[in-house]
């Protein structure tokens, strides 16, 4: 029983901020949604059409197909700052552009920590010992190009889920589940695409990109009759760079998800039910306002390859009666030869009785490196690595 109460406890944090936890949870693991990376974060979390970096390997790994040469990033950001527990996570990202494989393999690290909690006995409050509380996810993928405007993206990742270190009690589980899931992605970025009517050529300047991630079974921490789902994702993006001169580019984002999870009170459907499922369990006005939105603006000065300074706003929308989320965003970043640093700041206090939302100044910190690109070869949308 007690290991149930710490995944209620867990799941409550959760639920003050992810759209999983409406209606008492609909699925196990949400970290697992959780927007990872500062260039994102700093945009309204808009990043599935724009996935020109390897923080692409979440919001769409096919955007990977689009780049060379080789990246590496880290981020860490203290999560739910306004209650001051020893919540953070850490996301780790690897890139490589194979030529004889014709595309790019990838990795992703990504670890959420819940802190340390003490271990008690069955029949009072004596401490035996304490343990820390985790979630994991290693991400494996691949991206390559269908032709030259087409690309598609494949990760397999391996999660792991630790709320306690042992059994409690009769309860067959420990607390400790693992479970598997798969994401599939594609991204069209057409060369030339030339408006109807208007007769201009937008080709090279934006990008539409769709996400369909963590495809898997249930996860089990006590026993198969209580396994919950994983959270399944719907993503579509897209990406307009809106001005593109030789020291200026501004680009606008805009992102459109949904949670692919199907339950009541007693049973929840497997993934390939909650595919379709989960688009017609209540009536189309409410399915659509199940829906969330982000969209963001990053502007950026300076000349590729050389020094480069963005600036980023955005804004993320969460109907109230689906989770209720809405914030905004803002961040920076810099590139310079090879290195880049990405920041971002959220903050719900420009909403009425948003001033002490626990996501509130939240912050996150991005350090990355890329090199080896061959720009004639590359096409992203930004003017960075």
């Amino acid at each position: 029983m007690k290991i149930v109460l710490r995944l209620m406890m867990i799941s409550m944090l959760f639920g003050i901020f992810a759209r999983v936890s409406y209606a008492q949870g609909e699925a196990a693991v949400p970290f697992l949604l959780l927007a990872p990376d500062s260039r994102a974060g700093g945009i309204g979390e808009s990043g599935s059409g724009l996935a020109d970096n390897s923080a692409a390997i979440f919001w769409n790994p096919a955007g990977i197909a689009f780049l060379t040469g080789t990246e590496v990033s880290i981020t860490h950001s203290n999560w739910l700052p306004q209650f001051n527990l020893d919540l953070f996570y850490d996301y780790l990202t690897y890139r490589q552009y194979i030529e004889d494989i014709s595309g790019s393999i990838t990795a992703s690290l990504t670890y959420m920590n819940f802190g340390e909690f003490n271990r008690t006995s069955e029949v009072g409050p004596e401490v035996l010992g304490v343990f820390r509380s985790f979630d994991a996810a290693l991400t494996l993928g691949y991206a390559t190009k269908l032709s030259n405007d087409w690309g598609i993206g494949f990760n397999l990742r391996l999660i792991r889920s630790q709320l306690s270190d042992q059994p409690t009690g009769e309860e067959q589980g420990s607390g400790v589940a693992t479970s598997v899931s798969f994401d599939i992605a594609t991204m069209w970025r057409p060369e030339k695409f030339v408006l109807p009517l208007i007769d201009e050529d937008i080709g090279g300047k934006f990008s539409v990109g769709i996400n369909l991630s963590n495809l898997g079974p249930k996860i089990t921490y006590i026993d198969q009759a209580q396994a919950d789902p994983i959270p399944t994702n719907f993503r579509l993006g897209f990406a307009y760079k809106v001005i593109d001169d030789e020291f200026n580019s501004l680009i606008y984002t805009l992102d459109f998800s949904k949670l692919l999870v199907s339950r009541d009170s007693s049973n929840s459907d497997e993934f390939y039910e909650a595919l379709f499922t989960a688009w017609g369990d209540e009536s189309i006005s409410n399915e659509l306002r199940d829906i969330v939105t982000s969209m963001g603006l990053e502007y950026w000065y300076g000349t590729p390859g050389d020094f480069l300074f963005a600036l980023r706003a955005g804004f993320f929308y969460e109907d109230p009666d689906y989770g209720n989320r809405k914030f905004a965003t803002f961040g920076a970043g810099i590139r310079y030869d090879i290195y880049g640093f990405d920041f971002s700041y959220l903050t719900t206090s420009v909403f009425e009785g948003g001033e002490n939302h626990p996501l509130n100044d939240t912050l996150r910190f991005t350090v990355l490196i890329g090199w080896g690109a061959v720009p004639e070869s590359t096409r992203g949308l930004p003017r960075g690595i």
